[in-house]
């Protein structure tokens, strides 16, 4: 006879009565402390140093093109007089829009009492604060004369000038600086609890261990369990784990989610008025806050089961934690934010149609029919047609096929942003001013070097950081309620 549901075997039932274990294998609390702190004081799996490797080589190539950018010039670029924003602001918002998944798992869905956010939500919110960083490179790096970059900010200066407030770029260096600081404070505090245990066994091992702990290096005169009491320690902030810590932290959790909630809604509409605040046909709609919002939360979905998905198959247990549960959650929200994106699209050409305005049409049949088709269509095929496949339950619940469509959608959400801003520019209103934009190796190879730089934090975070909020996970086994066994016997 199969074993129940709820024994923890990870099935899914067809039952909306009886749901699947958040954590499998009848895992106990000292399991859960166990595999969660072993992430982070255990060797690395054999692939994690070659793959840091390849992608810090990344990382660092780009850093090298980004010189050789502010040497040289802008003009290294494919850009030109009538494609003047290009890789660079289609980077950007690829990036901040990546950051969004984070934000909507750990405020939004903590916010509703969502439990099943708990195995996924620290590695978003991780997530979502390397994006910020990679997004926030960009709008930097072209301006032109990078060492000029502090004048965005309302600095007082000698020169007694002040930024234009009605600029675009402006609403882009709040929007980044509010999000990546609230976005950080969040995903600290979350952590703070897990710094403490990680300080409390090094400091365990320590005393037990004495002279006999290991060393960071046969060179190195620090026990490597020093090092880990010494910084867990200094992260941890003091925390004792007593009722009166953990009031104040549910406290303050529970008003940084809330605070960080409209920013989910802000700050791409913000970044999206980059466009709908011009006059530019193809830009200049009010669909953009809503229609990039949907995105957003679209793509960084697609980039939270892009690299966690690998992961639970990489390392030991990690499948217990991140069940097929989560995975089916996730694929729904593909699912319905997928509809949202192509309802967008849809309404983008009705909109131009019912406008009367003729450059409007003639903006998104070049779109869908011009030069850039291929760009467009590639698109429609990965963030419209791809999500479909989750409305079938077989495909939902299949770990390869939402990580083929994850990649497709991340895909595709680059090529959105490539439509809205390339396509909108590179056909002025006479034939005379149109020109194609070609990418240069420099742009090429910054855009890699940005991926380099996610890849290469993010496996640094999977080495050395909680990887999972151990009290939360704890928090939704079946133990952890007082009426565990009534449930069991049927009992209300």
């Amino acid at each position: 006879m199969p074993p129940a549901p709820g024994t923890g075997d990870g099935s899914l039932v067809d039952d909306p009565a009886v749901r699947a274990p958040l954590v499998l294998n009848n895992r106990s609390f000292h399991d859960i402390t166990e595999i969660v702190c072993g992430y982070a004081e255990n060797k690395p799996p054999r692939w994690w140093l070659p793959a840091f490797l390849f992608a810090s080589s990344l990382a660092g190539f780009g850093g090298l093109m980004i010189l050789y950018l502010v040497i040289t010039g802008i003009g290294t670029w494919g850009l030109n007089n009538q494609v003047d924003w290009a890789w660079d602001i289609t980077n950007f918002v690829f990036w901040i829009g990546i950051g969004h998944a984070g934000t909507l798992i750990s405020a939004i869905l903590c916010l509703f009492k969502q439990k099943w956010r708990t195995a996924v939500n620290r590695a978003a919110e991780a997530m979502t604060i390397f994006a910020v960083i990679c997004a926030a490179t960009f709008p930097g790096i072209h301006i032109g004369r990078q060492w000029m970059a502090w004048f965005l900010a309302p600095l007082p200066n000698a020169n007694g000038i002040w930024p234009n407030f009605k600029s675009p770029l402006l609403w882009d260096v709040f929007a980044i600086s509010t999000y990546g600081t609230v976005s950080f404070l969040f995903w600290y505090m979350g952590m703070i609890p897990d710094f403490a245990t990680l300080r409390d066994r090094a400091d365990r091992r320590l005393r037990q261990l004495g002279d006999s702990a290991a060393r960071i290096a046969p060179f190195v005169p620090i026990r490597t369990d020093k090092a880990r009491a010494v910084i867990y320690g200094l992260l941890a902030v003091g925390w004792r784990f007593s009722s009166r810590h953990w009031h104040r932290y549910e406290a303050a959790y529970l008003v940084l989610a809330g605070i960080s909630t409209p920013l989910v809604l802000s700050v791409h509409s913000i970044v999206s008025m980059d466009f709908a605040t011009s006059i530019l046909p193809g830009w200049h709609t009010t669909i953009f806050p809503p229609y990039f919002v949907a995105g957003a939360i679209f793509g960084g979905f697609a980039m939270v089961l892009l690299l966690l998905i690998p992961c639970r198959v990489l390392y030991a247990h990690m499948k217990d934690l991140i069940t097929l549960r989560h995975l089916e959650n996730m694929a729904k929200i593909l699912l319905v934010t997928g509809m949202m994106v192509g309802f967008a699209y849809s309404m983008e050409f009705f909109i131009a149609w019912f406008g009367g305005n003729a450059f409007e049409v003639d903006v998104f049949l070049n779109r869908a029919f011009g030069p850039y088709w291929w760009a467009y269509w590639t698109m429609i095929s990965c963030n419209v047609i791809s999500p479909q496949v989750f409305w079938i339950k077989a495909m939902r619940r299949s770990p390869l096929v939402i990580f083929i469509v994850s990649f497709f959608i991340t895909i595709g959400m680059w090529f959105e942003r490539f439509v809205i801003i390339v396509s909108s520019l590179h056909r002025a209103f006479l034939p005379g001013e149109w020109h194609m934009f070609h990418p240069t190796f420099v742009d090429i190879m910054i855009f890699v070097g940005s991926c380099g730089i996610f890849l290469t934090l993010f496996l640094l975070f999977l080495r050395f950081l909680p990887v999972f909020p151990i009290a939360e996970i704890k928090a939704v086994l079946p133990q952890a309620s007082p009426h565990a066994d009534d449930h069991k016997k049927g009992a209300h």
